[in-house]
């Protein structure tokens, strides 16, 4: 019995000897490599995964010492997070990741894709409750981040927990809540190496004080990318498009829809480019547009062409925030039109003796000189001449002045002297007559 537990110890030593052998190994790297620094700041979005694959294609083909991730992120779009995952799994050096100040929801799945997390004091990480929180997406998440912890030497355990609520953790985490750990607590439970105030001194206790430095920036590209693609940077285009269109119908000016045209125009462009979607997207979004104006401008009242154009038209919107998204799009689209609605209505209430708003209201109101036309009643007998074709409507020339009028359905020859036989409102009614001079 005391041979047989012995052995298990000496197995087990061997075990641990062998992790620690590997993870001390992953940073044996030559001393001359440089080292590259990511920074996971901000929103996690595509351009975010951009910069981390455009890193990892860096350090590989440089042979680097390492790559560290600087972290100080809320989180952001679960799409995302997993292409940072398979790029930095694509990654031929080790990955350090320094938390200087929180690692939340996305953020903490990407600092577990490092096998070597160093805090800061008075950091953290964790919160990673997927929204919705379906049992199906709890199930997925609490796998990927189990899966991903295994695999880079942290707890499976407390990395699940920062996930699900229905995971137990004696001593630090109760049924119903979500995990988030302190730097103490990441510290005493194995998830961070040490506890370090700076950059510096975090590369200096793994060895790499004096490699040189590599720190990554986003293109100009990606910094637009990530902006337009902030879901409320999106809603703010849509409704700027949507609301370009409105104005564009009512006034035709051609700046309105030039507008809307350019604030479409950066919301696909950015999602296309960032990854969300592609120019089928466009597509359908141009034969939305194009249905909407055939039923406004064409065959107004069909309904047909208009409805299938909005149909289009929202289905594209949604689609361009990507299948992975597709509640994110619900949700910025639903809000576009809500705020796109209210600033219309308020533009039609607030503004409405604008001499530019006059093009977008009627002012069907008649004011106290209102005068509809002129009583034409005192011309009855009164004769003139054709001063053009009456066939049946054209001008006579009455009492030395120019007057639109009517026959009873005749043709009347230019010069024809005529006689006004009855005057009903703004309508005079004409027939042929014979001048005195001829009687």
């Amino acid at each position: 019995m005391k041979a047989s537990r012995l052995r298990a110890g000496i197995w087990l030593g061997f075990l641990l000897y062998g992790n620690v052998s590997l993870c001390a190994g992953a940073f044996a790297a030559p001393a001359s490599g440089p080292v590259i620094v990511v920074p996971i700041q901000g929103t996690v979005d595509d351009g975010m995964a951009h910069l981390v694959e455009r890193a990892v294609d860096q350090a590989n083909a440089e042979h680097a010492a390492a790559i560290v991730l600087e972290v100080d992120s809320p989180g952001g779009l679960v799409s995302s997070v997993f292409d940072i995952e398979d790029a930095l799994r694509s990654a031929q050096e080790p990955i350090v990741a320094y938390v200087s100040e929180r690692a939340y929801s996305a953020a903490s799945l990407i600092t577990l894709s490092a096998q070597r997390i160093i805090m800061a004091p008075g950091a953290s990480i964790g919160a990673a409750e997927p929204i919705p929180n379906a049992p199906k997406e709890v199930s997925a998440l609490t796998a990927e981040f189990e899966s991903t912890a295994q695999r880079n030497g942290h707890n499976p355990t407390i990395a699940g927990a920062m996930v699900n609520r229905s995971i137990i953790i004696p001593g630090l985490k109760a049924a119903g809540t979500i995990l988030t750990l302190n730097t103490v607590q990441a510290l005493r439970y194995h998830v961070a190496i040490a506890i370090e105030p700076t950059l510096d001194t975090a590369l200096a206790r793994v060895g790499l004080a004096h490699n040189t430095r590599s720190i990554e920036q986003y293109t100009l590209a990606e910094r637009i990318a990530r902006f337009a693609t902030d879901p409320t940077v999106s809603g703010l285009l849509l409704s700027i498009g949507m609301l370009g269109i409105m104005v564009e119908l009512y006034t035709l000016h051609g700046i309105a829809g030039a507008i809307a045209i350019l604030a479409f125009a950066l919301f696909f462009g950015t999602h296309i480019y960032a990854g969300f979607s592609n120019w089928t997207v466009v597509a359908l979004a141009l034969l939305g547009i194009l249905g909407i104006m055939w039923e406004l401008h064409v065959v107004p009242g069909h309904t047909f062409p208009g409805v299938v154009g909005a149909v289009l038209l929202v289905a594209a919107v949604i689609l361009a925030f990507g299948l992975r998204d597709l509640l994110v799009g619900l949700e910025t689209f639903g809000a576009a039109i809500l705020v796109t609605a209210f600033v219309f209505i308020a533009i039609l209430r607030i503004l409405p003796e604008n001499a530019w708003m006059k093009r977008l209201a009627l002012a069907y109101a008649q004011g106290p000189d209102y005068v509809s036309s002129r009583d034409f009643s005192d011309l009855t007998g009164h004769t003139g001449i054709a001063a053009s074709y009456l066939r049946p409507a054209g001008i006579a020339s009455i009492d030395g002045k120019r007057i639109s009028v009517l026959t009873e359905g005749e043709y009347i020859p230019q010069g024809t002297p005529v006689r006004v036989t009855r005057v009903e409102g703004a309508r005079i009614f004409v027939e042929p007559s014979i001048s005195l001079d001829q009687s």
